[in-house]
């Protein structure tokens, strides 16, 4: 089934605190991410799980400098130990070529743990593997070379419907859900349902912008909602898009479009808070 992902949809999507709620249960993201040649991933990952909603944010990389200098109210430590993650965010600002032994196994364990898992950028090699339920999040470079490694043909993603269907098909490949990046986000799950989220500004494409969006979909994940993880997902897409539209200033409530003005990836993780608060107003409306 193929539909499109709209405000709506993400309104009902959304989970407010109650008096009963804590910081675990409104949702403990784990991010192994980063490194120390891209400490920024893990930054802004880890803004983003905490803009969108998490109560608890567990970090577990090699940048754990730079995150806890710009979010010290994370929690930086070597393992998650006792705490239970709701969802793991892994591969941002990683590369596989570099990846040891000790790194390899720690990847293993959350990849066959109970949590579902956000694998993004440098964890797509062990897209196939694991047990926890995942959602693979490439670009359409990195979803050809997913798709090569996996033996499946090449496609012409400028096709709109061949994008869909290779999307899909990947999905039920590596039996996960998938989420292919750009202007008209796809996002698929073994199953057969397909959601197009098409609501981001043209600004929205520079360099970061994908570890918020992997941070923000850790954090749907983690809220529980009892819905599918294509669901939680494609929210976490339009919550980013819309993000990006109020930090850029593009759109315009007459229904004319405005252009709007450059933008960065901490712009759009910071403007979370003020698109999710605005959807909640409109639903309570």
């Amino acid at each position: 089934m193929l539909r499109e992902w709209t405000r709506a949809d993400t309104e009902s999507m959304l989970r407010v605190p109650t008096v009963d709620d804590d910081k675990y249960s409104r949702g403990v993201v784990g991010l192994r991410t980063g490194s120390l040649a891209y400490p920024g991933a893990a930054v802004l990952g880890v803004e983003a799980a905490w803009r969108a909603g998490a109560g608890y944010v567990l970090y577990t990389g090699d940048a754990r400098d730079a995150v806890l200098a710009r979010r010290p109210e994370t929690v930086a430590r070597a393992e998650a130990g006792r705490i239970r993650v709701g969802a793991w965010v892994i591969g941002s600002g990683t590369d596989a070529e570099h990846r040891d032994s000790a790194e390899s196994d720690a990847l293993d364990a959350i990849l066959h743990g109970d949590a579902a898992v956000v694998v993004d950028a440098g964890a797509l090699d062990l897209a196939a593997e694991g047990t926890a339920p995942r959602v693979l999040t490439p670009h359409a470079g990195e979803f050809a070379r997913l798709r090569a490694r996996l033996g499946l043909r090449e496609q012409d993603l400028d096709d709109q419907k061949a994008r869909e269907d290779a999307v899909l098909e990947t999905a039920q490949r590596v039996r996960a859900t998938v989420l292919l990046k750009g202007a008209r986000t796809v996002v698929a799950d073994p199953s057969g349902d397909v959601i197009v989220v098409a609501n981001a500004p043209t600004w929205l494409s520079t360099a970061g912008t994908g570890d918020v969006l992997a941070g923000a979909i850790g954090a749907l994940i983690a809220a529980d909602t009892g819905r599918a993880l294509a669901e939680s997902a494609a929210t976490a897409v339009w919550l980013h898009g819309h993000a990006a539209a109020r930090a850029s200033g593009a759109g315009g409530d007459d229904g004319s479009r405005t252009p709007g003005h450059p933008i960065v990836a901490l712009d759009v993780a910071e403007s979370l808070p003020g698109a999710i608060g605005e959807l909640l107003s409109g639903r309570r409306a």
